[in-house]
């Protein structure tokens, strides 16, 4: 089995953060959700991965990723020009994947338990294809499916006005070879694109086997500033214990689960976890409370921030309260004295916000 990570695409959510990196390397508890995806392929012991790339993001992309040794992988990387479509990346991807079954995994999509356990189960059921499925409150934003007893998937429709279920389709997908000749009898749907959820119903109407798996633990589509706040909160909760090397001073309160890097440095201040401060981080007189992740090399100054990300190599001072917010890397955002009001940011890389 081979693995296909998309990473192409704008990001236009996330602007204007993404503007200057991929959504795929924005980190999530300082670590880029690129990272957790890899990190899910490797236990799974899948070993050659295709990497679909935009032009505009390649270059971050490569050198994040690398020739795949990190995750003892071997990664081809297949350039994208246009975001056609998830269709697309697999039909350009076809001189990579030949025959082979693979799992498609998109690159800003988090998973609880990764995909391990399911490779087998889709070997060993002689699928075609195995969708994953959550159940969602506003399934008109996704790809919607509809499933008889046995689990098998009747229907898929495409962001519907009127959906026939609430089972949204999650950013991982397993094929046999048999999509590519599916792929092939599909057109472009209104909006331009081939549409994966088109190629799964043509799968099916050739009699192919297509089986929905209902996840019971978390995912995360990373798309959105608040989807992203919620996927470093729900990382944080799940998988950051306490382990702090850094120096604390006397003055200073660390409680609860932080993970700190050993050259950061915490002088009277109050942290309170889960939290995550990076290397080379040095936190002042402020208060850093639950579900926030601070980036390597950032200075936070009379500040108090909480449920943010705060990217590499930024500055915050005087700032009372900073909050739900996403702060690209090399930003500052500062005051003379003490601003009294709450923020809530989203600003891109080098920005500077003087309040």
């Amino acid at each position: 089995m081979k693995a296909l990570v998309l990473s192409g695409g704008k990001g236009t959510r996330l602007r204007p953060l993404t503007h200057t990196m991929p959504k795929q390397l924005v980190p999530v508890a300082n670590e880029p959700i690129l990272g957790y995806v890899f990190r899910h392929i490797q236990e799974a012991g899948i070993k050659d991965v295709g990497v679909v790339v935009s032009p505009e993001t390649q270059n971050d992309v490569r050198s994040y990723l690398g020739k795949g040794s990190r995750w003892r992988v071997r990664i081809d990387y297949i350039p994208q020009e246009q975001p056609l479509g998830l269709a697309h990346a697999v039909k350009i991807a076809r001189p990579f994947l030949g025959d082979s079954p693979f799992v498609m995994y998109l690159g800003d999509n988090l998973l609880a338990q990764g995909i391990k356990e399911f490779v087998e189960d889709f070997h060993s059921a002689g699928l075609d294809a195995l969708i994953f499925l959550k159940e969602v409150d506003n399934p008109r934003a996704f790809g919607v499916a509809v499933l008889n007893k046995k689990g098998e998937v009747t229907k898929l429709v495409e962001k519907p006005k009127n959906p026939p279920s609430n089972l949204a389709l999650v950013g991982v997908y397993f094929f046999s070879a048999g999509i590519h000749a599916a792929i092939d009898r599909i057109r472009p749907s209104g909006r331009g694109e081939l549409e994966i959820t088109d190629a799964i119903q043509e799968l099916m109407h050739s009699g192919g086997s297509v089986k929905g798996q209902i996840l019971a633990d978390w995912w995360l589509d990373t798309g959105k500033k608040d989807d992203f706040l919620a996927a470093n909160t729900v990382v944080l909760d799940e998988y950051i214990k306490r382990d702090i090397q850094g120096k604390v001073d006397s003055k200073s309160e660390v409680s609860g689960r932080i993970r700190m890097e050993k050259t950061a440095k915490i002088v009277n201040s109050r942290l309170r976890g889960p939290v995550v401060i990076g290397k080379r981080c040095e936190i002042v007189n402020s208060f850093i409370g639950p579900h926030t992740t601070i980036g390597h090399g950032t200075r936070i100054i009379n500040s108090a921030i909480e449920h943010s990300v705060i990217l590499d190599k930024c500055h915050i001072e005087n700032i009372a309260r900073l909050e739900d917010s996403l702060v690209g890397r090399e930003a500052k955002v500062v005051h003379p004295q003490n601003h009294s009001r709450a923020l809530r940011l989203l600003i891109g890389d080098n920005n500077v916000v003087e309040v």
